[in-house]
């Protein structure tokens, strides 16, 4: 039962950080949005770094970046592959079954 809980808990870390950046992607298209704000700042903080990996492989195509895209699908395969792997120690100990 608490196996499922860790589990629970991994899945909705990355979820958080991938509602983050969708957050961050969406505060780009306001041109008014004061990006020295605390709040605002400790958001790209938390997501920048991730991100800019990203836009070293990734140019942008015009004016849009694609990255922030990208950067989402292989945020949810390492979900996917933590938490499968994560089962399958799990099963293999007899946490679950």
């Amino acid at each position: 039962m608490i196996a499922i809980k860790i589990l629970e808990a991994i899945a909705n870390c990355f979820y958080v950080f991938l509602l983050l950046i969708f957050v961050r992607c969406l505060l780009t298209w306001f041109p008014f949005v004061n990006w020295e704000n605390p709040i605002i700042k400790v958001l790209r903080l938390a997501t920048d770094g991730y991100l800019n990996w990203f836009r070293k492989f990734i140019p942008p195509l015009g004016q849009f970046d694609l990255s922030p895209m990208v950067a989402g699908f292989a945020l949810i395969i390492l979900r996917n592959v933590t938490l499968y792997l994560a089962i399958f120690i799990m099963s293999m100990l007899g946490f679950l079954r």
